[in-house]
């Protein structure tokens, strides 16, 4: 087990330092035509693989040592494996912003060579569709407005009807006196006049219920 630990410990130490000469020769191939560091990154990956088939091996001959020298063996595995773990996900990060920028580059060469034109379809497209979504919303705001007009016009009728309610009370009391009439009569009017009262209440409640929805979900 001694050997196999110290080999795989000195694998783990030259992948660290490959590691930092990956960096560099990625930062140098920015201004080089050709790219260094596929080719080291592929050796990189390769003996990280190499390292963790030794952990397996080494994890097998640590549980068959002696007892009290399992513990300390499992120990010394596990820091291993935890400096390999590392330097995988130090790899894939790297791997990554390579992707990444990459593809940014790409993408920037591609925005560089295309031309346009006034012509183009695809920009026609989309003006169509901006002229569409402007002119739907045109429509959709001249609606509000119509209703909102709409629900000011009756508010002003109930008002209306509310003082014309207000002033047929009140010659109807004046018309009761002179004409003499009963208590009962009286009563019923009054009745009537307070049911009339409620409705054109319930009614302006109704409306304003119907203006505060079509703001509500239209606005």
């Amino acid at each position: 087990m001694e050997t196999l630990y110290h080999q795989t410990n000195k694998q783990i130490q030259e992948v660290q330092s490959q590691m930092g000469n990956l960096e560099r020769t990625d930062r140098e191939s920015v201004h080089c035509e050709y790219d260094h560091g596929d080719v080291l990154e592929n050796e990189l990956q390769a003996r990280i693989d190499q390292i963790f088939t030794h952990l397996e091996r080494l994890e097998i001959l640590a549980s068959k040592e002696p007892p009290n020298r399992r513990q300390n063996a499992k120990l010394r595995v596990d820091q291993l494996k935890y400096d390999v773990q590392h330097l995988r996900t130090a790899l894939q990060n790297f791997q990554h912003r390579r992707y990444t920028r990459e593809a940014q580059e790409r993408e920037r060469e591609e925005l560089l060579s295309r031309t346009f034109t006034t012509n183009d379809a695809d920009t026609s497209i989309h003006i169509d569709e901006t002229l569409q979504l402007n002119t739907s919303l045109h429509n959709a705001h001249r609606g509000m407005d119509d209703l909102l007009g709409s629900g000011s016009s009756i508010l002003n009728g109930l008002r209306d009807q509310r003082s014309t309610l207000k002033g047929t009370h009140k010659k109807m009391l004046d018309v009761a006196n002179m004409l003499g009439l009963s208590n009962t009569v009286m009563r019923l009017i009054e009745r009537r006049a307070t049911q009339d009262k409620f409705i054109m209440i319930g009614g302006m409640l109704l409306t304003c219920v119907f203006l505060f929805l079509v703001i509500r979900y239209l606005g």
